[in-house]
């Protein structure tokens, strides 16, 4: 196999397993620059994910036949309800350390437990009810709504193949991380939000609602973080759901801020390098189990010496927010 046939043969699976980590991280960059830390993600993603198979599981069942199925709706239940799921997720997670003060790290690591357990639940509920042989749902006619293709993809040769062969999700992923960019960096909205978590004392005094905009970033992140879910169970998967089916997806993300050096337009590169490299090990003969297992540990490898060497630099624009992570107390001021 020659060099450019590998390349597209693993550009597109690169993009596709990068897409899930992309929402993920564009929706932590956005929590993390009103200075909350957020490692509840991976359980944020999981509860979007269930989320949306709930809903889409309910207009399956209300139907006598597929025949009847409405695209509009098919597609936009399972979204309003990953919406939904992981507003909720965000409300709580801002409640507990925004309102409450509770340690972030903590509520992070418990919201991350909450929502796996909570995904698993459902997930196991569902299996039940539709008694599989296998321990998974399958959503096939709604999956196909989300997969749908652009229709001249095809026309368009290695370019269509690489760039146009994705569902509408995945180009929405890249569009959000785009305008969130935008908002951060050329919007007064996003100049406040980033003054938040560099000096949140700074920002009360100078007008800003410390607390407003927290919840807003929180809540905005936690919903962009809830589709990777989405995508993952209806695009990637094909709309089967089975338990434990992200894997390190969500942790995943959380490294990809770091690597991403806390830019959403920069995500969008580092996203597909991530999913190549996680996948990378396909495309390599004669791999051991165990070699397979070092090679996807390459991502969280590469995270470290970015860590490393922007630490080295210390430069500012590279660094995260200066209050990241820690509680604002007013009356500290």
């Amino acid at each position: 196999m020659s060099l450019l046939s590998t390349f597209v043969a693993l550009f597109p699976r690169a993009v596709m397993q990068g897409i899930p980590i992309l929402y993920g991280a564009t929706g932590e960059i956005m929590t993390e620059k009103s200075g909350n830390l957020n490692l509840g993600i991976p359980g944020v993603m999981y509860v979007g994910g269930i989320s949306g198979v709930i809903g889409a599981f309910l207009y399956e069942t209300s139907l006598e036949s597929f025949d009847q199925m409405n695209g509009f709706l098919a597609i936009m239940i399972p979204i309003l309800c990953t919406i939904l799921g992981s507003l909720v997720m965000g409300l709580i997670y801002c409640f507990l350390t925004v309102t409450l003060r509770v340690n972030q790290n903590v509520v992070g690591l418990a919201m991350t437990t909450f929502g796996v357990g909570f995904g698993n639940f459902f997930g196991a509920s569902l299996i039940k009810l539709v008694d599989s042989d296998v321990p998974s749902v399958a959503l096939s006619h709604t999956s196909a709504y989300f997969t749908v293709k652009l229709p001249f993809a095809s026309s368009c040769g290695v370019f269509g193949e690489l760039f146009l062969s994705y569902s509408f999700l995945a180009y929405a992923a890249v569009i959000i991380a785009i305008l969130c960019s935008f908002f951060l960096n050329k919007t007064r909205g996003g100049l406040h939000l980033r003054a938040v978590g560099e000096n949140p004392a700074t920002a009360d005094a100078a007008g800003i609602n410390v607390n407003r905009s927290k919840y807003f970033a929180t809540c905005i992140g936690s919903i962009i973080a809830g589709f990777g879910g989405l995508y993952y169970v209806m695009d990637y998967a094909n709309g089967v759901w089975s338990n434990e089916g992200f894997g390190d997806r969500g942790w995943l993300a959380i490294a990809l801020v770091i690597f991403a050096i806390w830019k959403p337009n920069l995500g969008i590169l580092c996203s597909i390098l991530f999913g190549g490299l996680y996948i990378v090990y396909l495309f390599v003969p004669g791999l051991s189990l165990s070699a397979q297992e070092l090679f996807k540990m390459l991502p969280y490898v590469v995270t470290i010496i970015v860590l490393i060497a922007i630490s080295i630099k210390d430069k500012k624009e590279n660094q995260g927010p200066q209050s990241l992570g820690l509680s604002y107390f007013r009356e500290e001021r």
